[in-house]
């Protein structure tokens, strides 16, 4: 049995109210009224689509310390940061599993998620070795001209699932696929906004009739009637589109999977991955998921969940995620997380920001995946790690073993909230961070509005953005504490 064996979302804690946007694009596009309900996810400004895929993969895998059955990691996305660095590769280093995983880069499409799974699905078949599993991650940011209709449909998010032979929770059964150059909406290289073509042009001629095909063909290898599916997942910004669709391939109505559309918008290459990761939280053994989706072509695949599905649990789930929003309607601070609205910084935003690579990489292990050093001998905790630890007033020499902390709680022994330094959130929070079994970092803080951060604060680690050199076009990566946060549905304090 190949399949399923483990899944997460992530999704960012901002939830842009839509009906900000409307207003304020009022004067010059009113005809936008009729799509300002509900919220989308938006991304905060130290987040993108490879931090957003490091935290879906946290959702998945937990805090465990041992990952050796992942061998194979691929990252699908149509808005990684890096054109030529393997985006994989610093997902890989964040989730410190070992560097002979092989992972690779996948794009150019809306449908690449559903296409790494397929290849993710062969690569386990293929393997010799029964218990690797592949990971597969999905995400997306991406940028809207300002008073379009995208700017309201797109959201931000990003899903995580893990393809093995044992502990299978949903057994893939069978898959189809379709390769065609229908071009609904395209980006060219170098350009940040897409442009879409006519709605009524894709629906009909695009949608209409290539994703009934894709799904008939999945259907036929699977062995499963259309009326045997419990959960039709297909993502669309199209309203009632999957609907229609799901009439058109015999499916029941009430098999038609929420997109939910009206709370987190439409994120894109992981949607579809993403409203699995919810279904699987709630599903049933012996029931089918038929999960596909649409771009230069159409992909579906069917899975049949199975006994061991209550086995498994994500850290936080989708719907812990959406627990978590907190809504934001401040239009301008949207424009300049998306990198559309360059605000006026003053004389200390003016520093080079240039990054030493050889550093960086020597230093990869304390920076991309926070280990830290603890003496063998003392127990203490140091970071960043070295070959010398002063305790007991004598210094050590070659006593420190890794010592992974992002995974571990901390407490906030002291911190500032200041607004004199530029920052992109001000004020610009940060402070010393204790951890729990050891371990002292002063550390910025994200997710944050004023009062959220007091001495005793417990936060958890999030892999985001440190720094842009916009100069030479480098993100630098590290990690930041964020408050440890309840999913109660009245958990709505905004936060940056």
């Amino acid at each position: 049995m190949i399949g399923i064996v483990g899944y997460g979302g992530y999704l960012p804690r901002l939830r842009l109210k839509r009906s900000a946007v409307v207003e304020a694009n009022a004067w010059y596009a009113p005809g936008l009224a009729g799509k300002g309900r509900g919220t989308r996810t938006l991304a905060n400004w130290d987040e993108d689509s490879l931090t957003m895929a490091v935290a879906a993969a946290r959702d998945l895998l937990g805090p465990a310390e041992d990952r050796s059955r992942v061998r194979h990691v691929l990252l699908a996305s149509t808005t990684l940061p890096f054109a030529d660095r393997l985006n994989a590769g610093v997902v890989c280093e964040a989730l410190t599993l070992a560097d002979d995983v092989q992972a690779s880069d996948l794009g150019g499409s809306q449908r690449v998620a559903l296409s790494a799974v397929a290849q993710a699905l062969d690569a386990v078949k293929a393997s010799d070795d029964a218990a690797a599993c592949a990971l597969v991650l999905a995400a997306d940011n991406r940028q809207a001209r300002p008073a379009s209709a995208q700017e309201l449909d797109y959201g931000d998010g990003a899903a995580a699932l893990m393809l093995g032979r044992h502990g299978v929770i949903a057994e893939y059964l069978g898959g189809g696929a379709l390769t065609v150059d229908f071009v609904d909406h395209y980006r060219a290289t170098g350009e940040d906004i897409d442009y879409h073509w006519e709605e009524r042009w894709v629906r009909d001629e695009g949608i209409g009739k290539l994703m009934p095909r894709a799904i008939a063909a999945a259907l036929q290898k699977a062995g499963v009637a259309a009326a045997q599916i419990d959960h039709f997942i297909f993502p669309s910004s199209f309203a009632k589109m999957d609907q229609q669709l799901a009439k058109a391939c015999g499916v029941r109505a009430e098999a038609v999977v929420d997109a939910m559309a009206g709370s987190i918008g439409d994120t894109g290459a992981p949607h579809a991955l993403l409203m699995l990761a919810q279904v699987l939280q709630t599903a049933q053994p012996g029931q089918h998921v038929l999960v596909s989706q649409f771009g230069s072509g159409a992909q579906a695949l069917v899975f049949r969940v199975t006994e061991a599905i209550a086995q498994f649990r994500p850290t936080v789930g989708v719907s812990g995620w959406l627990a978590r929003g907190a809504e934001e309607a401040n239009y301008t601070k949207f424009l300049s997380f998306k990198q559309q609205l360059r605000l006026e910084r003053g004389m200390r935003g003016e520093q080079d920001r240039k990054t030493a690579l050889s550093t960086a990489f020597r230093h990869k292990a304390a920076i991309l995946g926070l280990v830290a050093g603890r003496c063998s001998v003392t127990g203490q905790v140091h970071f960043p790690p070295s070959r010398i630890s002063y305790d007991q007033g004598k210094p050590l020499q070659d006593t420190q073993v890794p010592h992974k902390l992002a995974d571990r709680l901390g407490t906030v022994l002291s911190w500032s909230a200041e607004s004199l330094s530029f920052h992109r959130a001000p004020p610009h929070h940060y402070g010393q961070v204790d951890f729990d079994g050891g371990g002292r970092i002063l550390m910025e803080f994200s997710d944050v509005a004023k009062g959220d951060i007091a001495s005793g604060t417990r936060v958890e680690m999030h892999f985001r953005i440190k720094d842009l050199d916009e100069l030479r076009g480098y993100t630098r990566y590290f990690w930041k504490a964020v408050p440890v946060r309840a999913t109660a549905a009245s958990d709505t304090k905004a936060g940056d």
